[in-house]
């Protein structure tokens, strides 16, 4: 019965799926050129002279109407061709596959932390609600909601990365450090496994520990430790609050002190009872930092110079690199959908009352 129902409600989001990155994609081009300024102007310079500037436009389409700019790259769009950008003339894809690992990685590890920290210190804060913790949990994570990730990432950056020389200050590598690909290694060129292998290969922590080069995972490790670090702070937060709200909540329950009044050790009526029926509000919070992680990824990795989507779609949009900034708010959105599906289809294996109809 669950798995029909969750079956079922997948597929109706798969089905709602198209239509929702038909709007996005037209919300995107529309809303990119409204943002002042000539992709030709920016792209050839202010010496550039006026022949050139029409040649380029009409060498990139650009000088034709906007219903027909948004057609063609529609059709496009359709037959897999994200287009390419104006500034390097690469496939948006390539851009994506190179850029998107970064953001995945940085995303994963500030959620990580920000997991590993925040649901055991909530715990500890609900369990015990006079303890040092629940001080913490309080007067501590509001002061990590309350502080801007810019302003932390250059303290952290100057801190350990100049000051005290503990961790590189920007940088996704050293120069010093080679990273061999997946395809090199293994010897897959020419084969069907080159274009996946190539994608993993961008993501560094894996791509290492797959290639047995402790150093360069060493490496990414250490340069990856600030930016994580900054970015973890908010959802760190959130989930420290959302953690200690539902789990106080659950212990004051009727089948707690129930469970209590049997005679069950703390342990079993903590653990089995209160925190089973408290995870789908952390869940949901969990899953709605997923979304704020990618556009607080933008601060972060201009920041600390992390080559990821953030850092590309700031650059491109002062470049008016209309493609590229296209593809990456596709791209991100899209994300965001398979995540909050995934959340949704968890809710209901863990919660077996939840039903989608």
């Amino acid at each position: 019965m669950i798995r029909s129902s969750v079956t079922r409600h997948v597929a109706r989001r798969l089905v709602l799926l198209l239509p929702t990155l038909l709007g996005l994609s037209l919300l995107a081009f529309g809303l990119l050129r409204l943002v002042p300024g000539d992709p030709a102007e920016v792209m050839l310079g202010e010496h550039a002279t006026a022949e050139q500037v029409d040649r380029f436009r009409r060498e990139m389409g650009l000088d034709r109407p906007l219903p027909v700019q948004y057609a063609r790259y529609l059709v496009h769009l359709l037959g897999g061709d994200w287009g390419r950008s104006i500034k390097t003339g690469l496939p948006v894809r390539t851009e994506l596959g190179q850029r998107l690992p970064a953001t995945l990685e940085l995303g994963a590890a500030a959620l990580l932390i920000a997991c590993a920290v925040g649901l055991p210190l909530g715990i500890l804060a609900a369990y015990r609600p006079r303890s040092p913790a629940a001080v913490l949990a309080g007067e501590g994570t509001l002061l990590g909601v309350s502080v801007p990730l810019f302003w932390l990432g250059l303290l952290l950056a100057h801190l350990f990365g100049y000051r005290l020389g503990w961790l590189p200050p920007s940088g996704r590598l050293g120069v010093e450090v080679q990273m061999a690909s997946l395809v090199q290694v293994y010897g897959l060129e020419g084969t069907w496994l080159a274009g996946p292998a190539g994608l993993l290969s961008n993501f560094y922590l894996l791509n290492s520990l797959l290639t047995g080069n402790v150093a360069a995972f060493v490496d990414a490790l250490r340069h990856l430790a600030l930016p994580a670090l900054t970015l973890s702070t908010v959802p760190l937060a959130v989930v420290v609050r959302m953690t200690r709200g539902s789990l106080a909540q659950a212990l004051a329950a009727d089948y707690v002190r129930t469970a209590r009044a049997k005679g069950l050790p703390e342990r079993r009526t903590l653990l089995g009872h209160a925190l089973r029926n408290a995870w789908l509000p952390v869940l949901t919070v969990v899953g709605l930092q997923l979304g704020l992680l990618l556009s607080g990824a933008i601060l972060a990795e201009t920041v600390f110079s992390w080559p990821g989507l953030g850092q590309l779609v700031v650059d491109r949009i002062l470049a008016r690199d209309y493609p590229v900034v296209q593809g990456v708010v596709l791209a991100t959105g899209l994300l965001l959908i398979l995540l909050n599906l995934a959340v949704d289809v968890a809710y209901a294996y863990l919660d077996p009352r939840i039903r989608y109809e």
